[in-house]
This record gives C-alpha cells, sequence and structure tokens, in this order.
C-alpha cells in the first residue's frame, strides 16, 4: 500500500516569507504530509518570493495596482491559487483582504495567522494594541478566513507573556517564534488528520 500523495499548500506572502520558510522546512520530510506547489504574493521583489524560488517552487505575483478594481483583483488572486489546485490556501503574512470570489472558492479551507488571541485586538497593530491595553498574555492565533476582519473559526491559539519592560518589536518578536510553530504544527495536523467546522467551531479528530 503506497502512501497517500501529500496536500497540497498555496502560500500567500507578502513580506520576507519566516513562516512560508517555516512550512518549506516541515514540508521536506514526507511525513509532514504536506508540500507547498506555488507561493503568491501581491508585489514583486520581495523575499517571500526568492525563498519559494530557491527551493524550486513555483511563483506568482497579483498587484492590485495592476486591476482596474478590487473585484478584478480578487478574481485573478482565485484564478492564479486555482491553478495549483490547493487542498488549503495558507496567508503567511498576506496583507490584502481577499474578497466574495475567493471565499467563494477557497472557504473553509483558507487559513490565516494573527499576532493576537482573538477577538481581542484584530487588526494590523495586535501587539501595539495588546501592550497598550496592559494584558498580561499575549499571543498568537490560527484561524479559517472568513469574509470579517480576523473574525473567522479559530484552530488553534497560542500565549506568550507579556513583560513589564516589552516593547512593541520585543513583544511582536517573542509572539512571532511561538506563531511559527503553531502555524507549522496545525498545518501538519489539517492535512494528516482532517477537520470539521460546526457552530464556529473548530475540531481535528
Amino acid at each position: 500500500m503506497t502512501d497517500p500523495a501529500p496536500a497540497r499548500l498555496v502560500v500567500l506572502v507578502s513580506g520576507s516569507g519566516s513562516n512560508l520558510q517555516a512550512l518549506l522546512d516541515a514540508s521536506a520530510d514526507p511525513a509532514y504530509g504536506a508540500r507547498v506547489v506555488a507561493v503568491g504574493a501581491d508585489r514583486d521583489a520581495i523575499a517571500g518570493l526568492d525563498r519559494a524560488a530557491a527551493v524550486g517552487v513555483p511563483t506568482f505575483v497579483a498587484s492590485l495596482k495592476s486591476y482596474a478594481t478590487r473585484d478584478d483583483w480578487d478574481a485573478a488572486l482565485t484564478a492564479q491559487v486555482a491553478e495549483h489546485k490547493p487542498d488549503l490556501v495558507v496567508s503567511a503574512g498576506f496583507l490584502k483582504l481577499v474578497g466574495e470570489r475567493f471565499l467563494a472558492e477557497f472557504g473553509g479551507r483558507y487559513v490565516n495567522t494573527h499576532n493576537a488571541l482573538l477577538p481581542a485586538f484584530p487588526g494590523i497593530h495586535g501587539p501595539r494594541d495588546a501592550l497598550a491595553y496592559g494584558v498580561k498574555i499575549a499571543g498568537a492565533t490560527l484561524f479559517f478566513v472568513d469574509a470579517g476582519v480576523d473574525t473567522g473559526p479559530i484552530i488553534a491559539q497560542v500565549g506568550v507573556p507579556v513583560l513589564d519592560d516589552d516593547t512593541e518589536a520585543v513583544l511582536t518578536e517573542r509572539i512571532k517564534v511561538a506563531e511559527r510553530a503553531q502555524l507549522v504544527d496545525y498545518i501538519g495536523r489539517l492535512v494528516r488528520e482532517g477537520w470539521t467546522i460546526q457552530d464556529r467551531k473548530v475540531r481535528i479528530p
């Protein structure tokens, strides 16, 4: 009996691609159960694309400014991702909100990671907002994307301590370490074990 083919991941990035690199490293082990089949970006000339190219993973760019409307961009991004027949699409620092067409195609299998413990501190300044509020525990949330901003069903969360002398930069880096480990762990679990979503509750057998 042959082992099942690894699940197909398309990873979307906007910057350095450190989370992407963690997934590339993990998927080099056949036991992980997934491989990155393509990397997409919303801009050219970023390190995330270089990381993919360095290991022979196909890349594509869907730049918002290249399209007349946001709907046109969403349709193009959807088509580019669909070409690679992903089992899961992973937002690894992708800084664009996808639209209705993308969610119609990939809803329930589009995963994002956020550097706060949702539903607290959504948006792009999670660690800064957590510090300003004075919380004692921050962290990261992995979730399935829906039409809201950081509002989708939660897959997993990990907490990190907030120390008295933390700056935004220091706290952000501490969260990133935990966030990256959680991302790799749970993407592997999702593809190897499957999942269900019912009443906003994500269950992995």
